[in-house]
């Protein structure tokens, strides 16, 4: 059992969660949702599609019905790894952009960030399927019992659900389809009242009788496709139909006893891999937790891990490296070589030898964990909604690049880019903790910083989940949450760093679920769970 310190030192309204069933997600009714399946008998697998139902009605700013998903699951003797996410549409490729956006000052494609043309296949309800058909227990339509009972009644909008929904509104209330399913009184709904999305009972039903199908070549899938082509989009009924989630084998990095478990590529659960990697090269144990040093170490990984990731990852049927490569215990030797203790860099990708949303997590008491996530993507995604079914569409299509020459060009039936990441992490071939950190690039950082506390300073899930947060943007400027100590924001700037953003109020640093198994025994199966209080959501357990 880890030894760790049970006291936060950060202010927090929260506080771990003991249980030998547990259920943690950003939304309550949603952990609810799941709490109740198992309650009925249900498994972690089924808790976790009930909540992830739930969610895409009471947490719409994150997540809809037409997002993509991954999951990591512990069965109870091996991990298996899922990919519920999907190809871009056929017709799609850079003179298709080309010709409806011209091209900008470099002669690349333009690329919208809104609205059809940046819809990529939706994964997520095949993902559900997949997961419930091999290792889910109870009946699939009954997982949907709370998200239809939600659907049907309304739910009263918490705070940060209604924050982020306001900030949306304006930029997407000319999108297909989004003003009349999520602006139903001309605006944003406000913290308190109740909010009922239309059509999304109906469209719940279907998929529950239909374990999913109705979605790819049914009703709702040819409902889809009308909007699309009413649109202008280029979806068709056979993108659809054609679609499959891939089972995957997970990718993995020891660091100090412990291994870490990601989704391999077109994901970017690799970054975490990488950073993890390279920081297991410092001594960070003797460092204090909250120093400059520490930090700084940190951050620089990640940076290194993020420019190896934009330059290599995509679809791995086009990367020019493995993953396996760009983990080599020599490239990463290399690769925190160039860490300078004394001031930040500007590093470039490297060269490995060639050769070949929201979170949730779900245990229960037979030892069956599983980490999932599922986003739509910049928050409402496209902005696109299909009108009286609930189905609000993904943005994944943005992920993908207008180079050419790049290995993530948009190309059709191809994987784009993608951001969303669960996590796990096994000791000695055993299962210890399902988690992750949710919002876009925040991810793999998110996972950096919160198991270097628990694993390297001791400090328990939910001290490791409120402590505060640093993000490296995507011009690898430094955002700092407003917590961080004015010593380390000192510290860091005279290092160098170039920060962009420190107490702004609206930055997201990501929102973390964490359920952490407190005995290796195999015949016990008690947990501490923590969720973040940058959300609305929770851990409940029996």
């Amino acid at each position: 059992m880890k030894n760790f310190d049970w006291a936060n030192p950060y202010p927090s309204i929260r506080t771990p969660l003991f249980a030998r069933n547990v259920v943690s997600t950003s939304h309550p009714l949603a952990a609810q949702a799941g709490l109740r399946i198992m309650f009925k008998g249900g498994n972690a697998v089924d808790a976790a599609i009930a909540a992830a139902a739930t969610i895409t009605l009471v947490e719409p700013v994150s997540c809809g019905i037409g997002g993509d998903c991954f999951a990591i699951l512990w069965d109870g003797n091996k991990l298996h790894g899922l990919n519920s996410s999907g190809p871009a549409p056929a017709a799609w490729n850079v003179e298709y952009f080309k010709r409806k956006y011209g091209t900008d000052s470099a002669g690349l494609a333009q690329q919208p960030k809104r609205g059809w043309d940046t819809v990529t296949v939706p994964g997520v309800v095949a993902g559900w399927a997949a997961l419930h058909e091999k290792f889910g227990k109870l009946p699939f339509e009954d997982l949907f019992e709370p998200a239809i009972e939600i659907a049907e009644r309304g739910y009263t909008v918490p705070p940060v659900v209604a924050g982020k929904w306001a900030r949306a509104a304006d930029e997407l209330k000319d999108q297909p389809g989004f003003a009349a399913a999520f602006m139903p009184e001309g605006r944003a709904p406000a913290i308190g009242e109740q909010f009922r999305l239309a059509g999304a009972a109906e469209t719940l039903k279907r998929i529950a009788q239909t374990r999913g199908r109705d979605m790819y070549e049914g009703e709702l899938a040819e409902k889809i496709i009308a909007f699309s082509r009413e649109c202008g989009g280029a979806m068709t009924l056979e993108d659809l139909r054609s679609y499959q989630p891939e089972w995957v084998e997970p990718i993995a990095k020891d660091y100090h006893g412990y291994t870490l478990h990601e989704i391999p590529p077109n994901g970017q659960g690799i970054a975490a891999l990488i950073a993890l990697g390279i920081a297991e090269r410092f001594d960070l144990r003797n460092v204090p937790v909250d120093s400059v040093r520490s930090q700084h170490i940190q951050i620089e990984a990640m940076k290194l891990a993020f420019a190896d990731i934009y330059r290599y990852v995509s679809d791995p049927s086009s990367m020019p490296v493995t993953p396996e490569q760009m983990l080599d215990d020599n490239y990463l030797d290399s690769r925190a070589k160039l860490i300078r203790l004394d001031r930040a860099v500007q590093h470039q990708a490297g060269r490995p030898h060639a050769g070949g949303t929201i979170y949730l997590s779900a245990a229960d008491e037979s030892g069956m964990m599983i980490s999932f996530i599922q986003s739509n993507y910049m928050g409402f995604g496209s902005g696109v909604v299909v009108p009286n079914t609930g189905i609000s569409m993904q943005n994944r299509g943005v992920g993908f690049s207008m180079d050419p020459a790049s290995p993530n060009v948009v190309e059709g039936g191809k994987r784009p880019f993608h951001t969303i990441i669960p996590g796990f992490v096994t000791r000695q071939g055993k299962p210890v903790m399902s988690f992750g950190v949710m919002g876009g690039d925040m991810q793999p950082q998110g996972h950096l910083q919160t198991l270097v506390r628990m694993v390297d300073y001791d400090q328990q899930p939910q001290a490791a989940c409120c402590a505060p947060r640093w993000k490296v943007n995507r011009d690898f400027t430094l955002d700092l949450e407003s917590s961080m100590p004015a010593s380390v924001v000192e510290g860091l700037s005279s290092l160098g760093h170039k920060l962009q953003s420190v107490n702004d109020p609206y930055m997201d640093f990501g929102a973390g679920q964490f359920i952490w198994r407190l005995s290796e025994d195999n015949n016990e199966h008690g947990y501490v769970a923590a969720s973040d209080a940058r959300r609305d959501g929770q851990a409940v357990g029996f």
